[in-house]
């Protein structure tokens, strides 16, 4: 069956339905990881966005549910060159459009995704909406624009505390975590409290936490005010703290620096990142749409890591707090682990307080 994107500007894709009935209206971005789809599915920080693969064949393991991130995807829309409709891999539990099907999740393949990205590189991200009709009407077209990425923090959270592991106390707030962050550092010998986006700082030190854990996330990180605040509380407290991508973000913010929408964000297993302390490059995996702006940092915030393609803020160590972040994911799952030994310097940080 046929189905179509129709993008804010008016422009139609068309190709063939896979994944669940229906339609699916959201912000429209790529990923270039050639790897990790089912990571890539479950990810909470793509909430409410249709996402794009740049690497033309997804669905060649299946679906294998021990690689997901979350318990159901939060993506409103998927999108291949070509899907593949029988998968091949002794762990595959059902092919990839049944996944989709079980999670509702409207997909479309078999369009010009090379187009599509380019278009997006060139005029920054868009609405879109994957749709059984062809029809652009002006209606349509004033509903794909006024479409926005809302709540994706508070939708996408935990909903209550749950305790794992043994060892270090650290509080994990969860803004929308993937799962291999809580994996990452019970693998390290910590008892991981992991607690939902509302909590308040004083919930927070209740717990008696050796170190926080501010985790990845979805939307637009300035948007989570009370979140900002509540962590302006906890850092006068001085508790060991590592950001990760939201988390850094919102670190940055309660620092009074500023965030900045990128024009299509940083989404795939090769995103370059240089350490200015060291001089050496990594290789990350990344996904986020926003950015902490480098000049407003304040002074008692050192910039660390680099984008080395757009120069753009990667990494922040504090002088105020024990406290660093970082844009990437150090915990990549389907993605390089060059940056995993950062975990390891936050059990050093907590070990030394």
């Amino acid at each position: 069956m046929k189905r179509y994107l129709i993008l804010s500007d008016g422009t139609v894709f068309e190709g063939r339905a896979m994944g669940a009935d229906g339609e699916a209206l959201g912000e429209v971005v790529f990923t270039t990881s050639m790897v990790g789809y089912m990571e890539t599915l479950t990810d909470p920080s793509y909430y409410g966005q249709i996402v794009t693969h740049t690497f033309p064949l997804i669905g060649n393991y299946g679906a294998i549910a021990a690689d997901a991130e979350s318990e159901k995807p939060a993506l409103k829309g998927y999108i291949v060159r070509e899907e593949c409709e029988e998968g091949s891999n002794f762990r595959k539990e059902c092919e990839l459009d049944e996944f989709l099907v079980k999670n509702n999740i409207v997909g479309l393949c078999d369009i010009d995704t090379r187009a599509l990205v380019k278009k997006i590189r060139s005029k920054g991200v868009m609405n879109g909406l994957i749709t059984d009709k062809k029809e652009v009407t002006p209606q349509r077209l004033k509903e794909i624009r006024a479409y926005k990425v809302k709540d994706a923090v508070l939708s996408t959270t935990c909903k209550e505390v749950t305790e794992h592991g043994e060892g270090r106390r650290v509080v994990l707030w969860d803004f929308g975590a993937k799962g291999n962050i809580e994996r990452a550092l019970l693998s390290r010998g910590c008892k991981v409290l992991r607690v939902p986006a509302s909590v308040s700082a004083e919930e927070i030190v209740a717990l008696a936490p050796q170190g926080i854990m501010l985790t990845n996330g979805g939307g637009d990180p300035a948007e989570n005010v009370g979140v900002i605040e509540e962590l302006k509380k906890l850092n006068a407290h001085k508790i060991p703290t590592f950001g990760i991508c939201l988390g850094h973000q919102l670190l940055a913010l309660s620092h009074g620096a500023l965030t900045k929408k990128l024009k299509f964000g940083h989404r795939g297993a090769n995103q370059p990142v240089k350490d200015l302390q060291t001089g050496r490059t990594y290789i990350t995996s990344q996904n986020h749409g926003y950015a902490v702006v480098s000049e407003s940092l304040p002074a008692s915030a050192t910039l660390r890591f680099i984008n080395a393609n757009d120069r753009t803020a990667e990494g922040v160590d504090y002088t105020d707090m024990p406290a660093f972040s970082v844009q990437f994911h150090p915990e990549a799952c389907g993605g390089p682990l060059d940056t995993s030994f950062l975990f390891d310097r936050f059990m050093e940080l907590i070990d030394n307080n």
